[in-house]
C-alpha cells in the first residue's frame, strides 16, 4: 500500500486543520509551506489593538481540541493565534513545516505535482492542498495622494505596533468590522479618532463577558462538557442561517434587533448618518458591544463626505475640507477573490488558473475544479463564509479530501477531477439559488462576483457540511484507474 506524498500550501487554520486530520488517518508524507515565520494564518497577520473574533470563542474551534481556557465568550484575536500555534505544537506540526517558504508555482505533469518555492527549489507531490485562505492579501484604496501623506501610513492587517497613537489624531479609513473594533480601541488613547465612512454597517449588539475561573475549571476537568457550548452555539448560528438564505422570520427579526440598536445613538443626526440603506445581513453583519457608544464620544468624529484626496498633512474629502492627521489606518480589507493567487498554478492541457478563473473564481462542492487533478482547496470558492465559523468548515472539507487520499492509498485511482459537466451543473444550482439569499438584496459588498451574485455557499452551512461529509458521486469525476492493480 503507498503512501502519498502531499504538499500543504498554508498553516493557518484550514492548513493546521488538514494536516491535523491526515495525521489521524495515518498520512505522514506530508510537507506544510508557510511564507511567514509561525502559524496562525490571518490571526497571526492581524494584530491591531481591539481585535476580537465576532464567532463565540467555545464555537470558532477545531471539536477535536477544545480549548477549556477561553477567557471571553469572543476571543482577542492574540489569543486565537495562541490557541492555533498551540494545537500544531501539540500534534508536532513544526517537524513537517517549513516557515519562511512561500510556494510561487505549481505544474501537474500529468501524473502529479512539481511545486517551486520562492528560494528557487521544487518538490515533486501527489496531491496538493491549498489551505491559503481568501483573506491575506491587503486592498490598498486608489487613494489620489496616499503616497504623500507625512505620517504613518498602515493597513491594520500589518499593523505597525513602533508607531503610538498616544495623544494622536488617527485617521481610520473603513467601517467593517475592523473599522469598529479600531475606532472603539483607540478612542480615549488617540486625541481624536476621525472614521471615515462610505457605508454605514448594521451592528449586532452583544456582551462579550469573560469566563469565570469556576467554569474553566470545570471544562477542563470535565471535557465532555466542551461539547455543550459548542452545540448550542451551532444551533444557534444554523437558525441565524436560515436569515442569511431564506426571507422570512429570523430576516425580520435580525433587522429588528439591529434598528433596535441603533437608536441607542441617541443624537438623530448621527443616527441618520449611521443608518444603512439596505437589509441586515446583505453585508457581512458586523458585532459589536462598544462601537455605538464610541462613536458618541467627544474625540470620535464620524465624517460620510466621500474622500477626494490624501495631501501631506491628511484627509480632503469632498466637501473641500482639511482633516488634519497624524496617523492613517486603512481598514479597507482583502481581495477575497485571490484564494491561492499570485502562484502560478498550472494544470492538465497546460490550463493556467487564472484561464480557469478568467470569469471569476469557480469551483466544485468548495474543494476542486476540473483540469486540476488532485489539487484540492480548503474554504475554497462558493464555501460557506459570510458569520460561520471557518474552523467548521475546514474540518468537514478535510474530512471529504481525507476519503480520496484513503481511496488513492487503496489504489482506486492515480488522479481524480471534477468533470465540467458536474462543475457547471453544481454552478448553475447556485447561482439559480442565490437571488432568494439576502446577499442580493441590494448592496454591494466584497461577496460578490463579477456577475453580481455571491459568490458563496447559498443554503445553510448545514447543509453544505452534509453535502461535504456524505459520499461523493464517483459519476461526477474523472478518475484515472490505471492504478487499479497498486499493491
Amino acid at each position: 500500500m503507498s503512501s502519498p506524498r502531499i504538499a500543504i500550501v498554508g498553516a493557518g487554520i484550514s492548513g493546521i486543520c488538514m494536516a491535523v486530520a491526515l495525521q489521524r488517518a495515518g498520512f505522514a508524507d506530508f510537507t506544510i509551506y508557510e511564507k511567514a515565520d509561525d502559524y496562525g494564518g490571518t490571526w497571526r497577520d492581524n494584530s491591531y489593538p481591539g481585535l476580537v473574533c465576532d464567532v463565540p470563542s467555545r464555537y470558532y474551534q477545531f471539536r477535536f481540541a477544545k480549548n477549556p481556557e477561553w477567557t471571553h465568550l469572543y476571543s482577542a484575536g492574540p489569543e486565537i493565534k495562541d490557541y492555533l500555534v498551540g494545537v500544531a505544537r501539540e500534534h508536532g506540526l513544526h517537524r513537517n513545516t517549513r516557515f519562511g517558504t512561500e510556494v510561487t508555482g505549481a505544474e501537474f505533469d500529468g501524473e502529479g505535482w512539481q511545486v517551486t518555492t520562492s528560494d528557487g527549489a521544487t518538490g515533486r507531490f501527489d496531491f496538493v492542498l491549498c489551505a491559503t485562505g481568501f483573506l491575506h492579501h491587503p486592498t490598498r484604496p486608489d487613494i489620489p495622494g496616499l503616497d504623500d501623506f507625512a505620517g504613518p501610513v498602515m493597513h491594520s492587517a500589518r499593523w505597525r505596533h513602533d508607531v503610538d497613537i498616544t495623544g494622536k489624531r488617527v485617521g481610520v479609513i473603513g467601517t467593517g468590522s475592523t473599522g469598529t473594533q479600531l475606532v472603539s480601541a483607540m478612542a480615549g488613547n488617540a486625541s481624536e479618532v476621525v472614521l471615515f465612512q462610505r457605508t454605514p454597517q448594521w451592528i449586532l449588539p452583544t456582551v462579550n463577558r469573560p469566563y469565570t475561573r469556576l467554569s474553566k475549571w470545570l471544562y477542563k476537568r470535565v471535557p465532555a462538557l466542551g461539547a455543550v457550548p459548542y452545540l448550542f452555539n451551532r444551533a444557534a448560528f444554523a437558525v441565524f442561517s436560515q436569515g442569511l438564505v431564506h426571507p422570512g422570520r429570523v430576516r425580520k427579526l435580525i433587522q429588528w434587533v439591529v434598528e433596535r440598536h441603533l437608536k441607542t445613538v441617541e443624537d438623530p443626526e448621527l443616527r441618520a448618518k449611521l443608518t444603512p440603506d439596505y437589509q441586515a445581513m446583505c453585508k457581512r453583519l458586523v458585532v459589536s458591544d462598544r462601537f455605538y457608544r464610541t462613536v458618541q464620544r467627544p474625540d470620535v468624529r464620524l465624517v460620510t463626505e466621500g474622500i477626494d484626496a490624501v495631501e501631506q498633512r491628511g484627509v480632503v474629502t469632498a466637501d473641500g475640507r482639511l482633516h488634519e492627521l497624524d496617523i492613517l489606518v486603512l481598514a479597507t480589507g482583502f481581495d477575497s477573490h485571490a484564494f491561492m493567487r499570485p502562484m502560478a498554478i498550472t494544470g492538465a492541457f497546460g490550463r493556467t488558473l487564472d484561464q480557469a478563473w478568467s470569469a471569476g473564481p469557480r469551483a466544485f462542492e468548495g474543494v476542486m475544479m476540473p483540469d486540476f487533478p488532485n489539487l484540492f482547496m480548503l474554504v475554497g470558492p462558493h464555501s460557506p463564509f459570510a458569520n460561520h465559523p471557518l474552523t467548521a468548515v475546514a474540518e468537514a472539507q478535510s474530512t471529504r479530501i481525507v476519503g480520496w487520499l484513503q481511496r488513492w492509498r487503496a489504489g482506486e485511482f492515480t488522479t481524480i477531477a471534477p468533470t465540467h459537466a458536474a462543475t457547471d451543473r453544481y454552478n448553475a444550482r447556485m447561482r439559480a439559488a442565490a437571488p432568494s439569499t439576502v446577499w442580493t438584496t441590494g448592496c454591494t459588498s466584497w461577496y460578490l462576483g463579477k456577475d453580481g451574485l455571491p459568490e458563496l455557499w447559498p443554503w445553510t452551512p448545514g447543509a453544505y457540511e452534509k453535502l461535504i461529509r456524505s459520499a461523493p458521486n464517483t459519476a461526477d469525476y474523472q478518475l484515472n484507474l490505471r492504478a487499479a492493480s497498486r499493491s
